[in-house]
């Protein structure tokens, strides 16, 4: 694997190593072969070590924009570019190795359940790990350090020999999240990762991806539709209606009519977790 290039040192951070990355779009336009505009003409700047929420309904283009930043879903226009990385021109190998330095956490969890814990957060390391090593399921004792680490540090390690089938809706998206440092990211994307949980456990989640930003300067961007969870865990927000960007700015200090014209509608119950 070829050697990091460091962007931003992020003071105080857990691992010196690595660091946060960047993340701008410059004109971006996401076309499916349908002929459906999911992102249109999108312009961003998110600083390193920034914690931002991108809020909008279903169908507002939040999942195609987190995807398109790590390369899952091709701009048809404009740039997109995450650290030193332009993702729209990465091909193949190249692609792969902007993903392993980019975390994802998906809603569904997107867990192996017949394997163990460990086994699944393990994943997270094979983007740094030969092929041949990870064909023959072996791993290096820093390896096996590192997700030791990653499940401590969600709260997860007693689990570590169970069957992630076992677990919770919280417990798997807590090892999803403990997969994705694994492969100490420099930025860490979170597509709608407590939409099917009940709220203390939506709080955790949110929780355990505050303290990453904070603790270890990550770049954090996370797809919510809840507008409390929004305004509580971080500190920018950037609303999409219809792909394009109607709202961007704190977080903390958005009213309810900024909600409702991110919404397209007045609030309605549901757009809350509640308690």
């Amino acid at each position: 694997m070829p050697e990091r290039t460091p962007h931003t040192e992020v003071e105080g951070a857990e691992s010196s190593a690595f660091v946060a990355w960047p993340i701008e779009l410059d004109g971006v336009t996401v076309r499916y072969p349908n002929g459906v505009v999911a992102l249109n003409n999108v312009s961003l700047s998110i600083a390193a070590g920034e914690m931002v929420s991108v809020v909008g309904l279903s169908g507002s283009g939040k999942s195609t924009m987190i995807r398109t930043i790590n390369g899952l879903v091709p701009a048809t226009n404009g740039t997109v570019t995450v650290g030193p990385h332009t993702v729209t021109t990465l091909r193949g190998k190249a692609l792969r190795e902007l993903r392993g330095s980019v975390g994802m956490i998906f809603q569904g969890f997107n867990l192996a359940d017949r394997a163990s814990v460990y086994q699944n957060v393990l994943v997270g390391r094979f983007a740094h790990t030969a092929t041949w090593k990870t064909m023959l399921g072996m791993a290096s004792s820093e390896d096996r350090e590192i997700v030791l680490r990653a499940l401590d540090s969600v709260g997860m390690l007693e689990k570590v020999w169970g069957r992630a089938g076992a677990l919770s809706g919280g417990q798997k998206q807590r090892i999803a999240i403990a997969r994705a440092l694994s492969q100490e990211p420099e930025v860490m994307l979170a597509d709608e990762p407590v939409a099917s949980l009940d709220p203390p456990t939506a709080h955790a989640v949110m929780t355990d991806l505050e303290r990453i930003n904070t603790e270890r300067g990550l770049t954090v961007l996370v797809n919510l539709h809840l507008m409390d969870l929004a305004r509580q865990y971080t500190t920018r927000m950037i609303g999409l209606r219809a792909g394009e960007v109607v709202y961007d700015g704190p977080a903390t200090t958005a009213t309810d009519a900024d909600f409702e014209a991110i919404y397209g509608r007045p609030i309605q119950s549901r757009d809350r977790l509640g308690k």
